[in-house]
């Protein structure tokens, strides 16, 4: 009669299972694009917007003016082949309900290994009058820093960009909104730009007060005095680091990208977390940020790290949605098993299909 499997064979089949999907993501972070992209429309301002000022001038050291107005709409974004269709399709709406889409300047940071011949073009086919930017992140500045986490996907050095910030941009940038590749806007990002952060803060996000904030560090962490009192005189909350105003000035004076740096030295040495990048952030801001209306960062439509389950939307309105967790849309669309919300990201796709390149 044959053994029936115990449960240490199921949890060896479910780390097998999670370890071959993210050695999956691996491999396709490698390889250069193959896809094809459809142009998208050109949108153009309305009557109200500002004028770029000599926005076609260069500044001594021949940086753009128009890249460096703050005037401008300032987004940053990563960019690698295996998310450069979510880059795609979230670049497409934050452009179609921008009210000032030609005012928008996009700083894309690339991983220095990462082939730019395939990046750059893919993106300037799609928009050719997109105001851009890419920017190449050296992994080594950061490779020796990350601890594995829950998910090898998560420990990709390009996910750590977002800490290297006020360093990869022009110096005259001063404030950005920080955007991840899962997700698409509904909404003006004007709006979202124009948080006010207060005297003091670096950076405002949509809080998440109810949520276990505990689970984000282990054991170790909330046992040690020395470093669970990194929490007192603060009411710390979960924030989503997918979605960021960000003063790169503030960030710059107060330097934080070595605030961030100085916890994942101290995970390499004890570990306190198991969440890739963004338990630091939550170290460094947690309890010191601006909190932003929820309706600006719908998170966790991917579902869990593990699984990626459908989910639903959280109550209220809608400015963002958020596909954090395992779950890519267009993964699941590929698939023929979409959830149902994935039917909301679909008409932002700008994969060129087969029987269009055929026609």
């Amino acid at each position: 009669m044959p053994k029936s499997p115990s449960l240490f064979d199921f949890h060896l089949l479910f780390l097998f299972t999670i370890f071959s999907l993210d050695a999956a993501d691996a491999i396709a972070a490698a390889r250069p694009i193959t896809q094809q992209f459809k142009e998208a429309p050109q949108f153009y301002n309305s009557e109200i917007c500002p004028k770029i000022v000599g926005e076609d001038d260069e500044s001594d050291n021949g940086t753009s003016i128009f890249l460096c107005s703050d005037q401008s709409v300032h987004v940053a974004m990563t960019l690698d082949s295996a998310y450069i269709r979510g880059s795609m399709a979230a670049v497409l709406s934050i452009l179609q309900h921008s009210s000032c889409p030609q005012n928008i300047v996009f700083h894309f940071v690339a991983s220095a290994t990462a082939n730019a011949s395939f990046l750059h073009p893919t993106i300037s086919s799609s928009f050719p009058y997109l105001n851009f930017q890419v920017y190449s992140f050296d992994d080594s500045s950061v490779s020796r820093l990350i601890s594995t986490s829950i998910r090898s996907a998560l420990d990709c050095p390009l996910n750590y960009a977002r800490s290297y910030l006020a360093d990869l941009l022009p110096s005259c940038v001063r404030r950005i909104v920080y955007l991840d590749s899962d997700l698409v806007l509904v909404d003006d990002i004007a709006k979202l730009a124009a948080t006010q952060l207060g005297d003091n803060s670096v950076l405002a996000a949509p809080e998440h007060c109810n949520a276990n904030f505990t689970s984000y560090f282990t054991l170790t962490f909330w046992s040690s005095p020395t470093l669970s009192l990194t929490f007192a005189n603060r009411k710390p909350c979960y924030f989503n680091t997918g979605v960021m105003v960000i003063d790169l000035d503030r960030w710059r004076r107060g330097d934080y990208t070595k605030k961030i740096e100085e916890w994942m030295e101290i995970q390499k040495r004890t570990r306190i977390y198991e969440l890739g990048s963004l338990p630091p952030f939550l170290l460094v801001f947690a309890g010191n940020i601006v909190a932003v209306d929820h309706r600006w960062n719908q998170h966790g439509l991917g579902g869990d790290n593990f699984k990626g389950l459908c989910r639903d939307l959280h109550p209220g309105p809608v400015s963002l949605l958020h596909w954090s967790g395992k779950g890519k849309p267009w993964v699941r669309l590929d698939a023929n098993r979409p959830c149902p919300l994935d039917a909301l990201w679909a008409p932002y796709d700008l994969l060129q299909t087969p029987f269009a390149l055929d026609s």
